[in-house]
């Protein structure tokens, strides 16, 4: 009797021991995709080109606020901000401006490449933690990774 209540009691423990963890979902191999909107996306590369930081600048890194259809972020030079439309796969950036700073000469080509890429983007893939814009024919014309702030 004594064995039985002792295997019922360690069954029981181990169960509530087990609730108590929770489920981790990557653990089965499964990684989840990031949200499009209100993510902080890094800019990994603008076509072929890796994304550069200089000195006590920003990274290149944008975030669609959906409350208000709102682009926040920067160019890794620049402050950007403007407008989106986004409906399924499909999304389109409008009034984007920004900041008027002068940088060096590469983070300059790379800020004027990413403002072509978002002028040119038709729609987006959210794979796991990265995001892929893509134009018109399918082309990734921009790659970024999502940055957890705690």
């Amino acid at each position: 009797m004594k064995q039985k209540f002792s295997l019922a009691a360690l069954l029981v423990g181990t169960l509530a021991l087990a609730g108590c963890a929770g489920f981790d979902a990557t653990t089965s191999g499964d990684t989840a995709n990031e949200p499009l909107e209100n993510t902080y996306w890094k800019l990994v590369t603008v076509g072929e080109r890796q994304a550069v930081a200089i000195d006590e600048a920003r990274e290149a890194h944008l975030v669609l606020h959906a409350e208000d259809a709102r682009l926040a972020g920067s160019t890794g030079c620049n402050r950007m901000m403007g407008g989106y439309e986004h409906e399924g796969d499909q999304l389109r950036f409008d009034r984007v401006a920004t900041t008027r700073m002068a940088c060096p000469g590469e983070v300059m080509e790379l800020e004027r490449e990413f403002l072509d890429a978002l002028g040119e983007n038709a729609s987006w893939q959210v794979e796991g933690e990265n995001l892929t814009l893509l134009d018109d024919e399918g082309e990734a014309r921009a790659r970024f990774e999502a940055v957890h702030l705690y």
